[in-house]
């Protein structure tokens, strides 16, 4: 009797450790197609700041990261 009250715990134990290293494989995956695609950066000609390109102003020369410094370096 204590034999197979040894095996039935032991199986439970093989068939719970399975069933959570399963979900940890599925669920990494999912993590990896998650991830956002990367965005582009410029610099800030005036003063170097890297800011996301849909958030930079374009001028006469070159990304700015604000209007005042696109105004101060293109009079």
């Amino acid at each position: 009797m204590r034999f197979l009250m040894l095996l039935a715990v032991l199986l439970f134990g093989i068939w719970l450790w399975r069933t959570n290293r399963e979900a940890g494989v599925k669920s990494k995956a999912k993590d990896e197609t998650s991830k956002p695609a990367p965005m582009e950066m410029v610099g800030c000609s005036l003063c170097a700041v890297h800011v996301l390109t849909s958030d930079a102003l374009q001028g006469k020369k070159g990304f700015y990261c604000c209007q005042e410094h696109r105004q101060r370096a293109e009079p």
